[in-house]
């Protein structure tokens, strides 16, 4: 791999919402993306996605071989499927995050991919960013930087990523590289999809509040929704980051309420965090793109056109896929590693210079 070849990388992406795992492949220099490939959503089971739900917050050496086996072999399956790749770029599965404390467990072997799979595996892309005072997180916005180029934006955007936890980018497009100064500003918005989906789970045995269709029957509590924006997180300058389970004591508030008015009040949670966020941003976006899970909810897409003043889309609307952009990153990084390209800077997670992380591993 020369430093100007187009590379056709493979990423996968299994995020703290434990749906499943989404693969896609992009086509990039590292820099520019000049196509998309293929892709493939594979679906944790409902006893797969117990034994993961299980291990959230464990620690490296807290965790079972059988959740950091279900990772790979989940993984291996998925990617097998797809011919002539480059470079897989893996994030493994978050279980823990820490960023105050300076440590990540995002658990899988990249080694195991890349000797199964026969190809070259990027992993353990956050330990680097956090080795140099970085939080870890988020790490699509530089990816977010060239999808705003891919689309031609010529003015300040937004991609707000709807997971089990919230995240935005703000892109000045003007910028020529993404670790510029004013180019990048990224954060952790509060809890999205994660909150909502343990409600669902915990009193009904469903994954999601699929559309929103609880929520949109219910009522919000207004002094859960006081308390819940209270919080120091909120006043805490970016770039920061949250653990999937950093804000427990919101579902806890909620125990109390109706089904329909906790998952009103947990939704309304996580459209009144993004709310906040928008404070932060150096000027206001036209439009903020949404991706993730979230923009499947009408009943919270509803309620973040009603909250904030840019308009509020899904991503589909400038022909992305806003299912699988966060597998789609991992890929491009993937590149951006290989080539020994920054992957984050001081206004993505805060680290100390530009830095690119990342282990490469290559097959046996």
């Amino acid at each position: 791999m020369t430093k100007n070849d187009t590379v056709t990388a493979l990423g996968a992406m299994s995020g703290t919402s434990l749906d499943g795992i989404d693969a896609a492949v992009v086509v990039t220099d590292g820099i520019e993306i000049f196509d998309f490939g293929p892709t493939y959503f594979r679906e944790y089971s409902t006893k797969e996605r117990a034994i993961l739900h299980s291990a959230l917050g464990h620690w490296p050496d807290t965790v079972t071989d059988e959740v950091a086996e279900l990772i790979e072999t989940t993984h291996a399956s998925a990617l097998s499927g797809f011919d002539r790749i480059d470079v897989i770029g893996f994030h493994g599965q978050t279980l823990a995050h820490d960023p105050d404390g300076g440590r990540t467990h995002q658990c899988g072997d990249g080694q195991v991919l890349a000797s199964v799979l026969n190809c070259p595996v990027v992993w353990d892309f956050r330990s680097a960013d956090m080795k140099f005072g970085g939080q870890g997180a988020p790490l699509a916005p530089f990816y977010h930087f060239a999808l705003a180029k891919y689309v031609g934006a010529l003015a300040p955007i937004a991609f707000l990523n709807l997971g089990g936890v919230g995240n935005i980018t703000y892109v000045d497009p003007r910028f020529a590289k993404p670790e510029q100064d004013g180019a990048l500003l990224a954060f952790d918005t509060g809890p999205a999809n994660a909150p909502i989906n343990d409600l669902m789970m915990d009193r009904l045995g469903k994954p999601c509040d699929a559309a929103g269709a609880l929520a949109k029957t219910g009522q919000v509590d207004d002094a859960i929704i006081s308390d819940f924006l209270s919080s120091s997180y909120f006043f805490k300058m970016p770039p920061k980051s949250l653990d999937r389970n950093d804000f427990t004591d919101l579902l806890d508030a909620s125990s109390s309420l109706s089904d329909a008015d906790a998952a009103a009040t947990l939704t309304a949670a996580c459209v009144m965090a993004v709310s906040e966020a928008l404070r932060h941003l150096p000027h206001p976006p036209k439009t903020i793109y949404v991706t993730g899970g979230g923009r499947k909810n009408t009943t919270m897409m509803d309620m973040l056109n009603a909250a904030v003043a840019p308009d509020v889309t899904a991503i589909e609307d400038i022909g992305l896929d806003g299912d699988m952009l966060e597998a789609q990153a991992f890929a491009y990084l993937a590149v951006r590693v290989m080539r020994g390209l920054p992957t984050s800077c001081a206004s993505t997670t805060g680290v100390r210079a530009a830095v690119s992380g990342g282990t490469i591993s290559r097959p046996s």
